[in-house]
């Protein structure tokens, strides 16, 4: 972007500085150098970075909780879920994804008494485990940035020794 006194001066558009007039291109045409003989200079575009996940914009947070809807000249209200059930469910998701991998395993144990392994049982109890902390952790949090954290750092077991 470039600028001359604090202006912002926009690219493909004509402009004037201290009553000399310049063409839409003059800005894509000159060097540098010819820029600065005449003020203008280039500097970074400021950008302001947020994550859509949790926010809709910038230092706008989507809606953390629940919340009762009713629609403006009547209607049925309806729950409009939260960041935190939605999460839950996603985390919950994730388990139940988690888990069916090793499922066949507690079938064959339930039908024909095999034995399930030692890695499969821990790996089962560690996906039980992340999930139930996940889980509560969501619940807990206070504000976007706590949820941001508890979502962020989600640690689920790793089934390679299956």
């Amino acid at each position: 972007m470039f600028k001359h006194n604090d202006t912002i001066i926009p690219l493909d558009l004509p402009f004037e500085i201290n009553g000399t007039s310049y063409p839409a291109n003059w800005l894509r045409l000159t060097s540098i150098e010819e820029k600065n003989a005449v003020g203008i200079v280039e500097v970074a575009e400021e950008t302001t970075t947020y994550d859509d996940r949790f926010y809709w914009g910038v230092d706008n947070p989507k809606q953390l909780e629940d919340a009762t809807v009713t629609p403006e000249g009547g209607g049925n209200s309806y729950i409009q879920k939260g960041m935190k059930s939605n999460w839950t469910a996603q985390v919950k998701d994730t388990a139940n994804k988690l888990l069916a991998q090793t499922d066949w395993m507690v079938i064959r144990k339930v039908e024909r008494s095999v034995d399930i392994p030692a890695a499969a049982e821990t790996f089962r109890a560690a996906v039980i485990t992340e999930c139930t902390r996940l889980a509560a952790a969501i619940a807990a949090s206070a504000d976007v940035p706590a949820f941001i954290a508890v979502v962020t750092t989600q640690n689920w077991p790793s089934n390679d020794r299956i």
